[in-house]
């Protein structure tokens, strides 16, 4: 299998420039406290975080989208955030991005899902997470399959984010998925909880842990994560499975032919936050432009390679990931 060039990247991402990508899935409002620790608290065995500044980021499949806006993509995402002030600040970072927030929908009774991780001299120090579980119902869940079905008129790809916080469900999954598979590239961010309802689909990507669950397996070896994906292949019918796989890389597993292992493009790994995010992003709008999903893969890992190297959610450019090529 031939690799992927600078050239052919950069062909890639010059055609992701008029497409569009639609994204269903849970939304997060990503918060991180950034801080210096220089004592203990005499209260408790902990350390005392001197907070220096706060930021606020997209997060879960609002960071699949802002990605695919990284890359040169349009989009929209489908999701649901509470009548807060995170759910405020979700729908101002959508059109910051330049994207419409009309898809996404607010539940009164839920609150938007939002991590607040401490940081301090660049290391996680603790994440607090307030959200439901819960999963939608009744008249916001046709409300969402309302809104996914406008929006799939006019998609070249389709993303299922699923963090299992309630917002993706089979009853959903059920009248969707059929309709896009017909109509573009699907691929799924995949949770155990709906795992038999992510079909039909294009290609599911679990990471490994995830697909050794899926698949009742223990064995972290190459040869497992080849059955792995050949089990979860098996069982969803779906046309390729990949499996991220950390400071190993990816493993690309397509219809019954033998797997093909990705190595890892990091250089440098700071924090893993939102890698998964982009992963998916990239091998979507690859796929949206018509590329091999061996070519999607090899970008999503030079993307995935790039912001494991940065502190917090982040997202790789289309030049960035070009001038990984390079390096």
């Amino acid at each position: 299998m031939s690799e992927l060039t600078k050239t052919r990247a950069a062909e890639i991402l010059q055609n992701l420039r008029d497409r569009y990508v639609l994204v269903l899935g849970d939304v997060m409002l990503d918060e991180f406290v950034w801080g210096d620790v220089t004592r203990i608290s005499p209260e408790a065995p902990v350390p005392v975080v001197d907070v220096r500044r706060e930021s606020i980021h997209l997060g879960g499949a609002a960071n699949v989208l802002a990605n695919l806006v990284a890359l040169g993509a349009r989009g929209a995402v489908v999701g649901v955030v509470g009548n807060d002030a995170a759910g405020r600040k979700l729908q101002t970072g959508l059109r910051d991005l330049g994207v419409h927030d009309q898809y996404l929908l607010v539940d009164e009774s839920r609150p938007s899902t939002t991590k607040t991780r401490i940081i301090a001299h660049s290391q996680l120090v603790v994440r607090a997470d307030r959200e439901s579980r819960n999963p939608v119902t009744g008249k916001l869940e046709e409300k969402i399959v309302t809104c996914l079905k406008e929006a799939l008129t006019q998609a070249d790809a389709f993303v299922v984010s699923d963090y299992d916080k309630g917002v993706v469900t089979p009853g959903i999954l059920r009248e969707i998925l059929p309709v896009a598979y017909e109509q573009a590239p699907v691929l799924v961010d995949p949770k155990l909880r709906n795992f038999n309802s992510y079909r039909p689909a294009t290609l599911v990507t679990p990471n490994h842990l995830e697909a050794l669950r899926m698949s009742d397996t223990e064995d972290h070896s190459d040869d497992g994560s080849h059955h792995a994906a050949k089990v979860i292949r098996e069982k969803l019918g779906c046309d390729a499975v990949l499996i991220t796989r950390g400071d190993r890389g990816m493993m690309l597993l397509e219809g019954d032919g033998q797997p093909v292992y990705v190595e890892t493009a990091a250089r440098e790994v700071y924090d893993v936050t939102g890698a998964g995010d982009t992963v998916i992003a990239t091998l979507a709008g690859a796929l949206a432009t018509g590329a091999t999903m061996f070519e999607a893969a090899t970008l999503a890992n030079h993307a995935a390679g790039i912001v494991v190297g940065k502190v917090g959610t982040a997202t790789a450019t289309a030049a960035e990931l070009l001038d990984s090529f390079h390096r």
